[in-house]
């Protein structure tokens, strides 16, 4: 382990917080609910597995091997419903859009699961399992179709608080009064004309939504594991349903924690395709850094809701501008010494000399407060404000210091700004929010969509600053004054360093109009509500 921690989960289950113990010492088994393939996913889909991603990246970080499992439903009504719309095979639809979330996942930096297993591809486990639950007791067959007797499970709501009677019938499907209760759920659904179909002891069909992620689990992990994970609209009905046919069809079947994120919402209301409110991934990150995106997607606790605003995206990528620009800045300074080519000798020493007093404060407050907040449920959206602000200004006003200093001070400050940049690099790493190029190259990307949101090309803006200075050289300062705000305006600000004036990336400030309110729940919600 990299350190004794006592990481603390909210659990979905009790509705408490607790310390993380994982079934077997220094493994992690985790499943987390991935997405219907049947269009392009959006940002809310994101915040999932952006989320699951960084606490698959921070188990890893605190020494744990493990197996985390996203698996895709590539076979269901919906999937069905838009291949008929398309004139396309079922299949060959949702096996496409499984790759294009793929694509999707790679630009947001997600890594790859251990396993991502598809439906289609598990036909087998899944009958096995509803053959299981039916010989124990607890589902019956009608018509080739199989429904799973709620009546029979007398703890059915555990985790939602959803009492039987309250529940409601056609969550994804239509009423069937041939249900001995309203509440009963399909396991397999007998086959219809033109869909496809798999051969099974109740006759041909398909399976039920809520069966596959049971015996993909199991398959996977076995039937105890440590984290099952998803968003808060999964807790009713899919996880109470998957707990209910998990136990069913096994009495040892067993998930530790229960762990869902927030949904994001399109002023205040969920955002999901049913209500048509919804942003593709594509649609954001064709305007925005796929990374500012990430940045927007951890910036309120994951089990809050997180609202879309475009100026939450403004902000996230005017603070991702910083972060690279300001390490770019440092691996510049320390490059020219790192080689030893400023000053003769001062390459091979800078390691024999310690970091300054107010540098090792910096780096422990970092390395503490980046602690304290992730082994508290997550709580990231803490952790890029604070004492990580604090590690990139010591950069800053070091880096202005770096020449006016004495050799043996140089060395010092040099040894000072390695280790900080290295400890920022490290909290980057584990929030998936370092960059897999170089800090130029994403620098110039986020430059390239500023540029596009503007509506204006680099040429624009050059041949601005060129008629802003003729401007102020003729003492036109309105102009002057003016060409600098209807930048401002479109999200591009000037600075005057020296006798150049060079540009980059900012929040827009429309002067013409206020600024949309935002309001984004930095803390967790209590942890007496689910």
């Amino acid at each position: 382990m990299a350190k004794e921690l006592d990481f603390k989960i909210f659990n979905t289950m009790t509705k408490t917080m607790e310390v993380f113990k994982p079934l077997v010492p220094g493994k992690v088994r985790m499943y987390v609910c991935g997405v219907t393939s049947y269009d392009l996913s959006h940002i809310g889909h994101a915040r999932a597995a952006v989320i699951f991603d960084v606490l698959f990246r921070y188990l890893q970080h605190l020494g744990y091997e493990v197996t985390y499992v996203r698996n895709f439903t590539d076979i269901d009504d919906k999937i069905i419903r838009r291949a008929n719309e398309l004139g396309e095979d079922p299949l060959s639809l949702s096996s496409r859009f499984c790759e294009e979330y793929l694509v999707d996942m790679d630009s947001l930096q997600c890594l790859l699961p251990t396993h991502q297993p598809r439906v289609t591809n598990h036909m087998e486990q899944i009958k096995d399992m509803i053959t299981q639950i039916i010989n124990n007791g607890f589902a019956y067959v009608v018509e080739g179709d199989v429904f799973f007797a709620v009546d029979k499970f007398p703890n059915y709501g555990q985790l939602s608080g959803q009492k039987l009677e309250n529940t409601r019938a056609g969550e994804r499907v239509a009423v069937d009064t041939r249900k001995r209760n309203p509440a009963d759920f399909a396991l397999w659904k007998a086959a219809k004309p033109g869909e496809p179909s798999w051969e099974s002891p109740w006759g041909p069909g398909r399976p039920g939504w809520h069966i596959e992620c049971s015996a993909m689990s199991a398959h996977y992990l076995t039937v105890k594991f440590d984290i099952h994970g998803g968003g808060s609209d999964l807790a009713f009905p899919h996880h109470e349903n998957e707990i209910t046919q998990s136990v069913a069809a096994c009495q040892e079947s067993r998930v530790s924690y229960w762990m869902h994120n927030g949904h994001v919402t399109n002023n205040n209301e969920k955002m999901s395709k049913s209500l048509g409110n919804f942003f593709t991934i594509r649609q954001v990150t064709e305007r925005y850094h796929p990374l500012a995106l990430r940045h927007f997607l951890m910036s309120a606790h994951y089990r809050s809701p997180l609202n879309y605003t475009v100026l939450q995206l403004e902000s996230s990528s005017d603070a991702i501008f910083y972060i690279y620009q300001t390490l770019q800045d440092c691996e510049d300074a320390l490059s020219l010494f790192q080689d030893g080519s400023m000053k003769e000798g001062v390459g091979l020493n800078v390691k024999k000399v310690g970091i300054s007093a107010d540098a090792q404060k910096c780096i422990n407050k970092l390395r503490e407060e980046f602690e304290t907040k992730m082994s508290d449920d997550l709580s990231t959206s803490h952790i890029l404000i604070g004492a990580f602000q604090e590690a990139l200004k010591f950069i800053n006003s070091s880096l202005s210091m770096l020449k006016k200093k004495q050799q043996k001070q140089q060395l010092s400050l040099i040894q000072s700004l390695t280790e900080i940049e290295k400890e920022a690099k490290l909290v980057l790493k584990i929030l998936g929010l370092l960059p897999p190029c170089t800090y130029s190259e994403v620098l110039q990307q986020l430059k390239e969509k500023a540029l596009k949101r503007a509506e204006l090309t680099e040429q624009d803006v050059l041949g601005l600053i060129e008629e802003r200075a003729m401007a102020r050289k003729n003492k036109d300062f309105s102009r002057s004054d003016q060409i600098r705000a209807d930048l401002t305006a479109k999200g591009i600000a000037l600075m005057d360093v020296g006798k150049e004036t060079v540009w980059r990336p900012c929040v827009p400030v429309e002067p013409e109009q206020d600024a949309p309110s935002v309001v984004v729940e930095q803390n967790p919600p209590p942890s007496v509500s689910s």
